[in-house]
């Protein structure tokens, strides 16, 4: 069985999800598989990418989920990151982690290890189920 956590990330540190609706970065792992992250969006971005899978592949369903606009969501993260962390990261490297459509099998067997990839490339500590 995968594991399902849930943290956000609030003024540098980690915290429970039932840490109200003020936050800076929001990760979710659903069975080891999906990663859900979402961010306070800027310019066309939704707010929200998966690494991994994407649920509506992952799940086999079509209508799971509103497909991401890969290009928008790395582009709105890497403004996102140099606004809110002070962090330079390109969208050229956010996207090469992103859960892509119609993917087989992703890079990480594990998603936590593509978060783990993430989040130290941020500069941030790590949750402690990490």
């Amino acid at each position: 069985m995968g594991n399902f956590e849930s943290s956000i990330f609030r003024s540098g540190v980690w915290m429970e999800t039932e840490g109200g609706d003020h936050w800076d970065l929001r990760v979710s792992v659903h069975d080891s598989d999906i990663a859900t992250i979402e961010f306070k969006p800027s310019g066309s971005a939704a707010g929200r990418f998966y690494l991994g899978f994407q649920p509506r592949d992952y799940f086999n369903d079509p209508a799971d989920h509103d497909p991401v606009d890969l290009a928008a969501e790395s582009e709105g993260f890497s403004q996102w990151a140099a606004i809110v962390l002070g962090k330079e990261i390109s969208p050229t490297e956010v996207r090469a982690v992103m859960a892509e459509e119609d993917v087989d099998e992703p890079v990480d067997t594990f998603v936590e290890d593509t978060v783990t990839r993430l989040l130290t490339r941020l500069g941030i500590p790590l949750p402690l189920w990490l």
